[in-house]
């Protein structure tokens, strides 16, 4: 039998924590005169006691070192609990959505996932805005400490292999993880704070700098206007792609920066991989904009930097319906979607060292072919990889592929259009954001949908931030048996 009262005392205790800071919209809404400020209150008191009643409850279990089985639960749980309570306030007040779509909006919001139901942003109570960008904050800057701690050690999707190169800068050992995670969340902080300032020198009125500054490094892609980044032409979109990109590389690498190593993060393959990738997708999306559509130069660079970057990172923005480009741009945008940024960074989807470690493979697969008596091991970073590594990576990449299939055959079912079931299918196991087509593309929303579609893109925006085996481990009969 599980002892579940270690896992109810660390999820009480986060629980608490979220709801006191329900009081930061509530100031602002205070500030700026709007009613909506009792919301908050009545939100965080109800938050507040719930987390404290049940750490209280269950602290007599908190002996010592979680089990493997409670691991997994408080991770997943967490994902779980933490936006029933950040609903909330969208729920009893504010917008006053349904259930369906509160729960919605806040699993979108901490998983940093982006996508909205809301319509009406630029109307919106300020609260209301500054508390959807404080949810995708908190969910960023907490998947990079679940990456950097738990992952690994839950042996999920190939993140073992960084079990102890996130600590090791070749022969200086860094302070233990939870002084690398306080150092990490320092480098957090810090750069939203740069973000935010870059934001008011290009023009962005404070308050709108403060929440896309959170969204930007958390790269989850909440706006304050219906119109995201399209609002914002110009200067800003050059700043939300240098930050995007900042956010996407391994946090880790910037803890290596400030204790010395300015090299450290350019020697990461990852990196390095998912630079050039970057670079490659520009020049070919610029070209095509130039020769198929006639854009000029300076136009066609700077949204496809944006665009590019905010769908390569997962990050969701949008400055234009980037549909009307042609069928070559949405398909390239689909499927970068899907590769996502580096391991130990606020970026999801796939993410680039697990198509590194799927190509190593496939090349000493293909080494082995031609020379049936040579010995080939998939090397990375130097290293060579385990067979647990490339096991765990293969495993994550069906279940991907397989979880893709089968949510958008659901999606279909409940009578969604094919591009719709497919895009928002990838969009939330990938949590990518937007989707395409009409109705959830860039110039969309996911407002119109119905609610059995919606339950089940939020279940699958928690399956995909919490890359996809840590909660189908709980599915299983063994997992309970142990």
């Amino acid at each position: 039998m599980i002892d579940l009262r270690p896992v109810g005392y660390v999820i009480g205790l986060l629980v608490a924590v979220l709801g006191s800071t329900m009081l930061i919209p509530l100031a602002v809404d205070l500030w700026t005169g709007n009613d909506n400020w009792f919301v908050f209150l009545e939100g965080a008191i109800l938050t507040v006691l719930t987390g404290a009643l049940l750490a209280m409850s269950s602290v007599s279990g908190m002996s010592g070192r979680l089990t493997l089985q409670q691991t997994f639960l408080m991770t997943t749980g967490v994902w779980l609990v933490l936006p029933i309570f950040g609903a909330l306030p969208f729920y009893i007040g504010g917008p006053e959505m349904r259930a369906v779509d509160a729960f919605f909006e806040a699993m979108s919001g901490l998983t940093t996932t982006g996508s909205t139901v809301i319509v009406g942003l630029d109307d919106m109570q300020p609260g209301v805005l500054v508390w959807r960008s404080m949810l995708q904050w908190f969910g960023g800057v907490g998947i990079i400490v679940v990456a950097m701690v738990f992952l690994p050690e839950l042996r999920v999707g190939g993140m073992q292999i960084f079990r102890s190169e996130s600590f090791d800068t070749g022969g200086k050992v860094l302070p233990r993880a939870a002084q690398i995670a306080a150092r990490i969340i320092v480098i957090y902080v810090g750069l939203t704070a740069v973000c935010h300032v870059c934001y008011v020198l290009v023009g962005m009125s404070p308050f709108d700098a403060f929440n896309h500054a959170m969204t930007t490094v958390a790269t989850g892609g909440f706006s304050t206007t219906d119109a995201s980044f399209g609002a914002f032409p110009g200067a800003a979109e050059i700043v939300a792609t240098v930050f995007m990109i900042l956010a996407s590389l391994p946090f880790v690498r910037y803890v290596q920066i400030l204790a010395g190593q300015p090299g450290a993060i350019l020697h990461d393959s990852q990196v390095r991989a998912f630079l050039v990738t970057f670079v490659i997708i520009v020049v070919m999306l610029v070209a095509f904009n130039l020769v198929a559509n006639g854009a000029s130069f300076g136009i066609a660079l700077r949204q496809v930097l944006f665009n590019g970057a905010s769908i390569l990172t997962g990050t969701g923005y949008a400055s234009t319906d980037y549909q009307l480009w042609g069928a070559f741009p949405v398909t390239v945008f689909f499927l970068i979607g899907l590769i996502g940024g580096c391991a130990g960074s606020t970026c999801c989807s796939i993410k680039v060292f697990r198509f590194q470690l799927l190509f190593a493979s496939v090349r000493a697969q293909l080494q082995r072919i031609h020379s049936p008596h040579g010995v080939f091991t998939p090397h990375y970073e130097g290293r060579r990889v385990s067979d647990d590594v490339l096991s765990s990576v293969m495993a994550f990449f069906l279940m991907f592929v397989v979880s893709l299939g089968v949510l958008a055959v659901a999606l279909s079912m409940t009578g969604l259009d094919f591009v719709t079931s497919i895009s928002g299918a990838a969009t939330a196991l990938a949590n990518i954001g937007p989707g395409l087509g009409d109705t959830i593309g860039p110039a969309g929303s996911f407002a119109p949908l119905n609610d059995t579609a919606k339950w089940l893109l939020s279940a699958a925006m928690l399956i995909g931030r919490l890359e996809l085996l840590a909660v189908y481990a709980l599915l299983t009969v063994s997992f309970w048996r142990g």
